[in-house]
């Protein structure tokens, strides 16, 4: 069989084998144990945070030196000066709908080490800088629409006979096979332009995949692996997110005071995550991200720590494994990682067949992240209960639950437009 119909023929069995679930998932509410969330408002040394002030400038870099500890570990600056390369501009694209940009951004000076290729459409009508939505894709830049310009990405594929990665140009036959999680017409009619980047530019995600991604550039001389409290694959995605930002910073096309950063599943993890970093980013929209995302850990429901670092060691810091089956020792928990975007506003939404990223855990986490929105004299949406399936609610802090399995869909993109026209439109910040 030659390569470039890996992907096809095994796509599906990947697929399959990444849904099994272990036999320990707890999906029975009446066994979430009790358990206490840890205070964003309270110090370290049980003070309580009195103003923004005291927020900014003492608690909140508290708080993100806990999650670079003990969750994603540090994410280092850029060493050199990020280089762009602009492969294409069609301002005549999608039948004159649109500006389709090609761009290829060099990670280090070496012109053969990684780089990460950005697709970027805006509107073609647009008058002034759109507001952007900016995330990561799973599948090459080709496989988000249809359009037979977009370049064929470079992929990263198993083959499960061989059990080895290989890096190979997709097959044409995926061209648009993601489409239907990015409405680019939708996104575009509604007056935003998208960007996206193949997440394996940046990183490949699997076990070992790191030696050929961004971290190794920045190891100290005889270094060949992070030290425990040094970033995993999703700090690097991340990372790549605010790179992609420094180069829409350069396009004066792009408003990019008004980028909103969107993720699926371990996407919106690295959303969050990156968001929660890089304050230059207006907005972040976490779509099922489940356990190290927006779900509570302490429930114990669906995914839990143990899960995550038995099938996915590589995402996050060896520090992280300390805390299997621990997870009251954890310092921190999701509601604190939403809490480091604020006052900026943020969408999490869940699925209500996807049990796996337990949406209650996720409707939780809005709740008590609120009260540091409040203290920042920031509107919340009052959230006693979790609202009813397809009933979005929405303020500086948004949440719903659509029916359905695990996915980004139609829906879910129509109420993220709705939440950025509340917040993006017309140069709010």
């Amino acid at each position: 069989m030659r390569a470039s119909h890996l992907l096809a023929v095994f796509a599906p069995i990947l697929a399959a084998a990444a849904a099994a679930q272990p036999a320990d998932v707890n999906y029975d509410e009446t066994k979430v144990p009790k358990f206490v969330l840890p205070d964003p408002l309270l110090f370290a040394d049980g003070r309580r945070v009195a103003d923004g002030k005291e927020w900014f400038g003492k608690r909140r870099p508290e708080i993100l030196r806990l999650f670079e500890t003990w969750v994603h570990g540090r994410c280092p600056a850029p060493r050199v000066r990020l280089r762009a390369q602009t492969l294409e501009t069609d301002r005549n694209a999608l039948g004159g709908r649109a500006v389709r940009k090609q761009i290829v951004i060099f990670f280090s000076n070496d012109p053969t080490g990684p780089r990460m290729h950005l697709l970027v459409y805006l509107p073609a009508r647009a008058t002034r800088p759109v507001p952007v939505f900016l995330g990561l894709n799973f599948r090459g830049n080709h496989a988000i629409h249809p359009d037979p310009a977009i370049r064929l990405a470079e992929v990263w594929i198993q083959d499960p006979r061989q059990k080895t990665w290989i890096k190979q140009t997709a097959p044409e036959t995926t061209r648009g096979a993601n489409a239907s999680r990015w409405p680019l017409e939708r996104i575009l009619q509604r007056g935003y332009g998208l960007a996206t980047a193949y997440y394996g530019d940046i990183e490949p995600d699997f076990e070992g995949g790191m030696r050929y991604g961004v971290r190794p550039l920045f190891f100290r001389r005889g270094q060949t692996e992070p030290a425990d409290d040094e970033w995993g694959a999703i700090g690097a995605w991340a990372w790549g997110l605010s790179r992609a930002l420094d180069y829409l910073e350069t396009d004066r096309e792009i408003d990019a005071r008004r980028v909103a950063l969107i993720g699926h599943s371990r996407l919106g993890k690295t959303a969050l995550w990156a968001a929660a970093q890089d304050t230059r980013f207006a907005m972040a929209v976490s779509n099922d991200s489940g356990e190290g995302g927006a779900a509570i850990t302490r429930r114990r429901f669906g995914e839990q720590i143990h899960h995550l670092n038995a099938r996915f060691p590589h995402w996050f810091c060896r520090n992280f494994r300390k805390f299997d089956h621990r997870e009251d020792d954890l310092p921190v928990d999701a509601h604190m990682l939403i809490a480091l975007i604020a006052p900026r506003p943020v969408y999490v939404a869940s699925a209500e067949e996807d049990r796996w990223a337990d949406p209650r855990g996720e409707f939780l986490a809005v709740v008590h992240a609120a009260p540091v929105y409040r203290l920042l004299g920031r509107p919340v949406p009052e959230l006693a209960e979790m609202p009813p399936v397809g009933k979005p609610i929405m303020d500086t802090l948004a949440y719903h639950v659509r029916a359905g399995k695990h996915d980004i869909t139609a829906y879910d993109w129509e109420q993220y437009l709705n939440f950025a026209d509340r917040h993006l439109k017309a140069g709010r910040r």
